[in-house]
């Protein structure tokens, strides 16, 4: 599965990514249905998040490398390169910038729900 992950640069910006989460176990079901699945991985800490209507953040960190599932709404992100990008209802990204300026966000045409999934330190999928 292919996501876009957001990092921080050696110079101390941030950039867009592009990861390729593997689906790389297998289990069937009671079916006999071949079911792919990724490497699992516990959270200290999922959240509902949601971000009100006309919302623009400066420049900010990621609180933590995590997985976020855009659950309704837009959301733009801008990284210090110039480059932005959406999300719509149903796609996941990977804010990975924890250190230097970070990026930017904002919330397109109304409210945004998100599930934030942090992953635990030194996590690779």
């Amino acid at each position: 599965m292919h996501i876009t992950s957001f990092i921080a640069t050696p110079e101390g910006g941030s950039r867009f990514v592009s990861l390729e989460v593997p689906f790389n176990q297998h289990r069937h079901d009671a079916e006999g249905h071949r079911i792919a699945l990724s490497t699992a991985y516990a959270s200290p800490a999922v959240q509902l998040v949601e971000l009100p209507a006309g919302m623009a953040q400066d420049w900010h960190n990621a609180p933590a490398r995590q997985i976020v599932v855009v659950l309704d709404g837009v959301i733009e992100v801008e990284t210090t390169d110039g480059a932005t990008l959406q999300w719509r209802t149903g796609e996941v990204f990977l804010p990975a910038d924890v250190t230097g300026q970070g990026h930017r966000t904002r919330c397109i045409g109304g409210a945004v729900r998100l599930l934030f999934a942090p992953l635990p330190e030194g996590f690779v999928f």
